[in-house]
Parts: structure tokens; C-alpha cells; sequence
């Protein structure tokens, strides 16, 4: 297996990145207020996955479950959540260990992810970004998929977004729908689905982020984003694609091997 960790966040919310956690150790608590502090923004992204998800569910990165939450409120018939990170897997097994359909496991991407029978999804938020080599965590990704089953990525998107924010975080690159679709199919893998999301949130970032130099993430902007600018992004691009996005969101089916 690669020393390549998984990342410890399930979200980033356009004004907020959160830098990746090794050693055992949390170091997010100063970056966490954006993930924690934007439900609207959680809510959607759980929305847009939602028509892809099977009964039998992966979630690699878990992090410390926000997204995990609502998996486990939708009732799949298996879920499967996992981390590298000694802190979040104990925080995981506090949270969600007494639930009958849930099993917690560690895994390292890229390499063999032990989980028993094959899911029929897996579901990767902000996780591909953290991995060098994201062709191969793909391919072990597709290794543990039902024939015909998906893999869900959300990714950081354009690399014009690229700041100290990701280098802290630990991302290797932000992706564009050429380079997720390359990706996926060198993976051996077919993009079905792919499409840009959150463009209000790209501004916001790249004003924050870019221009801005914010070091931290601010609790007033934070609640403006997710109060005011996550609903007009949803009702804009619910009707007209946007042209550009924060996130992009892949569906990659496995074939039969």
C-alpha cells in the first residue's frame, strides 16, 4: 500500500478549505467552522449525489462523518465508511458504531481496500485531489464496485483556483472535466455524469482565497455564503448549467471485469 493518505474532510464549502490531517492528529479545528457552519451547502451536495447512490455504499475519506450523517439518515441496506486517520476512525466508531447497517474499516489509497462482498457505490467527497496517484486509487476503487456499479467523486475544480489553501490541504490539483474524464478512463472506468457545481462559490473562493489571502476561515462570511449564496446557486443552476464551478461532480461506471 502507498503512504498516499486519505483526506480527512467531506466538504469544502467555497470559503473554508480545510488542510489534510496525518500523523494520527486533528490540526483542522481552525478550518473546521466552515463545514460545520454551512448545512445548506452539506445539504446540496447530498442532493446531487443522491440519484447515484445504490443500496450498498462506500465512503472512502470519511473524515469525522459530516457527509456520513446523511448517508446513514437515507437508510442504505450497507454502508461502509473509512479513514487512515486513528482520531477520525474513533470518532466514526463513537458516532456511528451502534447502527446495524454500518461498518467503519481503515483504508490507504491507492492500495487494497478490505471490505468484504463488493458495494454497488462508492462515494469519494474531496478525496481524489489528496492522492498523487489518482489514476491507480481509481482503479483500486473500482476493484471493491459491483459490474455496473459507480463511483461518485466530488473534486475541487480549475486549476485557477489554486492556492495556498490547497497546497495546505494537502491537494495535488483541482481538475477540470478534461482532466476528471482522463482520469477516470485510464482508470479503466466510463464518465457517465460529469458537471460543474457551485459557480457563486468559485467567485467567492477565488475573491477569498486568490485575492484575498484569507488565512482562516470567518464565521460572518461563512454564514453569508451558506445563508444568502447557496440558494441563489441552487436555483440558478437547477435551470441553466453553469460555465464554470467550485466542485466538479463525476459519476464513473465500473464495468464487468
Amino acid at each position: 500500500m502507498s503512504s498516499e493518505p486519505l483526506p480527512q474532510t467531506s466538504a469544502e464549502t467555497g470559503l473554508a478549505p480545510v488542510p489534510n490531517q496525518d500523523d494520527g492528529g486533528c490540526r483542522t479545528c481552525e478550518y473546521t467552522l466552515g463545514i460545520t457552519a454551512a448545512p445548506r451547502y452539506r445539504r446540496w451536495e447530498y442532493e446531487l449525489v443522491a440519484p447515484h447512490l445504490g443500496r450498498s455504499v462506500l465512503e472512502v475519506g470519511s473524515g469525522i462523518g459530516h457527509f456520513s450523517e446523511q448517508l446513514i439518515e437515507s437508510q442504505r441496506d450497507r454502508l461502509v465508511l473509512s479513514d487512515t486517520d486513528a482520531q477520525s476512525l474513533g470518532r466514526l466508531r463513537g458516532k456511528f458504531g451502534g447502527h446495524e447497517r454500518v461498518e467503519i474499516v481503515e483504508g490507504t489509497l491507492p492500495g487494497r481496500l478490505d471490505i468484504g462482498p463488493p458495494v454497488e457505490t462508492v462515494v469519494a467527497m474531496n478525496v481524489l485531489e489528496h492522492i498523487k496517484d489518482d489514476v491507480q486509487a481509481l482503479h483500486d476503487l473500482g476493484s471493491v464496485v459491483s459490474p455496473g456499479g459507480r463511483i461518485i467523486l466530488w473534486v475541487p475544480a480549475h486549476m485557477q483556483l489554486y492556492g495556498d489553501f490547497d497546497r495546505m490541504a494537502g491537494h495535488f490539483r483541482r481538475y477540470t472535466s478534461a482532466t476528471i474524464r482522463a482520469a477516470v478512463e485510464r482508470a479503466g472506468l466510463r464518465a457517465r455524469h460529469i458537471r460543474r457545481v457551485n459557480m457563486l462559490g468559485a467567485i467567492a473562493w477565488w475573491i477569498a482565497v486568490r485575492a484575498g489571502r484569507a488565512q482562516r476561515a470567518d464565521s460572518r462570511l461563512v454564514w453569508l455564503y451558506d445563508n444568502l449564496l447557496i440558494p441563489v446557486s441552487r436555483t440558478i443552476e437547477g435551470v441553466v448549467p453553469p460555465p464554470f464551478g467550485q466542485s466538479l461532480l463525476c459519476v464513473a461506471e465500473v464495468g464487468s471485469r
